[in-house]
């Protein structure tokens, strides 16, 4: 670079005395600021003269800590060594995964998180601090800022992301070309992708636990899975999963699969697997869905010879099976289920979660006309459910596979994460408005199934109640309700972790933890708070818990022979599981 005749260039030494000099300048104003700023709170401002949100204490206050904030960051940027500096604090783990890396340690990049951070924190203690909103309406104002500032996070953004930069130069741009490669493929599909295309496969190594289909129908098929004992349990188990996915959550991989344990335990297990929704299925309601158990239950009945059954549902099944146990107990047939397992299921849905932020008449609305063909594609509900954790299943990948270029991890979880069904748009809009909207399962005689009130009072079928203790889709709040919605015995436990690794937590990994009430306890909790304070802590699964619930019930077995093995009864195989339906998109 040439140099302008007669005017020397600055030397290192005058470079950082004039960036001094600058910065020196702009603490002063903003020491300014600060002054003019908190004068009013030492100062009685005329109560007439008070504008909420603008000069009342509260609001200067907050004024007040933004301002000391920001001056406290730009002291640590701009006074020179050992000009009285406050150290910087390092970013890592224990405060924020997204600025674990060393390179935000660098002055710069230090700034643009503290400033980040800052603000942030400042609109999200703002949000806090509005006054006149009803308090739902304040959940959802906080559900949108807190993903307003998540998604402007200096990590999503290849200019603000010092790791983002540095592998730009070393690869010479390859990795925003590979993360424009993979940006568009995501568009090809219509999905964010969390892990790697083509490495999972039904049957392959998903989905592997041998049995047949028994039954189809045009609503679900029925796995009848292989006895792996000489001798299993008389009353055999049947499995609602939730429709919203696909059954195999289940039955991920051997090791992880809830049905292998189930059959290895010598429980005779039955799986619904349901049908991805088309055109066909645009007038399926909730009351078919309830008939569909009953169904289901008739068949095993029947297939097997028995008298009941032992039922489990899974989140949206497990609401709809406490509606078809309702159902039953009005038609005096109760005593078809001989027990009923709830896996995070909720009836009560006034607590229900960050889910009742999407709830609402105009989101209603929107999801009518997403749904021409008479159901909704099931992308939608996915990305409703990412933008629950959008930090983890959004920007994560963002910055990861976008803009960092790296290759997607194989994870079956998250594969299964992405597998979606569609779901028929009647029932689906009449679930957000009867029970989020409305929360009508609750109040007996609110809901009707094919000419039958629901009471969920009259149901005295036992119960084992699961919830997970971060569980962010059916809070353990909410599923405790429905200990006090059933009229009969019910074991509730509270699970580790959330709403799939609550659940799908096999004795052999040794993970989390449950806690369960003292068998010699008499006091019964009246909420979920006074359950933990009275509750005893296991380490590891409950499964083990769980199945010797089941046998406490009755624990009589009999041959694995005839019937017990799928086809050989009344009902031939009409193929391999996992089926033809949860293939289907």
């Amino acid at each position: 670079m040439s140099e302008t005749p007669g005017i020397a260039a600055p030397t290192l030494a005058e470079l950082q005395h004039w960036t001094w000099v600058m910065g020196r300048a702009q603490q002063m104003m903003m020491a300014q600021g600060l002054d003019a700023i908190t004068a009013p709170l030492d100062a009685a401002v005329p109560e007439a003269m008070v504008v909420p949100g603008f000069n009342d204490p509260a609001t200067l206050s907050r004024v007040r800590d933004f301002w000391r904030d920001g001056f406290a960051l730009w002291q640590q940027m701009l006074v020179p060594a050992g000009g009285g500096a406050a150290p910087q604090p390092e970013p890592g783990p224990a405060t924020d995964k997204r600025f674990k890396a060393a390179q935000w340690r660098e002055p710069v990049f230090d700034l643009i998180r503290q400033s980040y951070q800052t603000i942030g924190d400042q609109m999200l203690r703002s949000v806090d601090a509005v006054e006149g909103l009803e308090p739902r309406q304040k959940e959802q104002l906080r559900f949108a800022t807190r993903g307003f500032v998540d998604a402007m996070s200096p990590t999503n953004f290849a200019l603000t992301n010092p790791e983002v930069i540095e592998k730009t130069i070393e690869t010479r741009g390859a990795n925003l070309l590979q993360g424009l490669q993979n940006m568009m493929a995501d568009i090809g599909r219509g999905q964010l992708s969390h892990t790697a295309q083509g490495s999972f496969e039904l049957g392959r190594n998903l989905a592997m636990t041998p049995g047949k289909v028994v039954l189809r129908t045009p609503l679900y098929e029925l796995i009848h899975y292989a006895p792996t004992t000489e001798r299993v349990q008389a009353t055999p188990l049947v499995i609602f999963p939730p429709w919203i996915n696909r059954f195999y959550i289940l039955d991920l991989n051997p090791e992880k699969s809830f049905i292998r344990w189930a059959v290895e335990q010598g429980l005779s297990v039955f799986m619904v697997s349901w049908k991805s929704a088309d055109a066909s299925m645009k007038d399926v309601i909730w009351d078919d869905y309830v008939a569909a158990q009953i169904e289901a239950i008739e068949t095993v009945r029947g297939l097997l010879d028995v008298p009941a059954v032992h039922t489990i549902g899974y989140c949206v099944a497990g609401t709809t099976l406490a509606a078809t146990l309702a159902v039953l107990s009005a038609r005096g047939q109760a005593e078809r289920v001989a027990s009923a397992t709830f896996f995070t299921a909720q009836v009560d849905f006034a607590d229900a979660g960050e889910l009742a932020h999407f709830i609402d008449d105009e989101q209603i609305a929107l999801l009518g006309t997403l749904s021409p063909e008479g159901f909704l594609d099931g992308r939608y509900m996915a990305a409703t459910f990412n933008l629950l954790r959008g930090r983890d299943l959004i920007w994560n990948y963002v910055t990861n596979n976008y803009l960092l270029g790296k290759d997607y991890v194989p994870f079956d979880l998250l594969h299964w994460n992405g597998d979606t069904t569609n779901l028929p748009a009647k029932w689906h809009k009449a679930y957000l408005t009867d029970l989020y909207r409305d929360n009508l399962l609750v109040e007996p005689g609110a809901m009707v199934v094919d000419g039958t009130p629901v009471d969920l009072s009259c149901v005295t079928t036992p119960a084992y109640v699961q919830a997970g203790r971060e569980d962010h889709i059916a809070p353990a709040a909410s599923v405790w309700k429905l200990t006090t919605a059933l009229s009969g015995p019910v074991r509730f436990v509270l699970a580790g972790s959330g709403h799939i690794a609550g659940v799908v937590n096999p004795p052999a990994a040794g993970k989390y933890q449950y806690w369960t009430l003292d068998p010699a306890s008499t006091d019964a909790p009246s909420s979920l708070d006074a359950f933990v304070a009275a509750a005893v802590e296991t380490k590891g699964s409950w499964w083990p818990d769980w199945v010797a619930w089941l046998r406490a019930m009755g624990d009589e077995t009999v041959a694995a022979t005839g019937a017990r093995i799928p086809g050989e009864g009344a009902l031939p195989a009409l193929g391999e599981s996992p089926g033809d339906y949860v293939r289907m998109r």
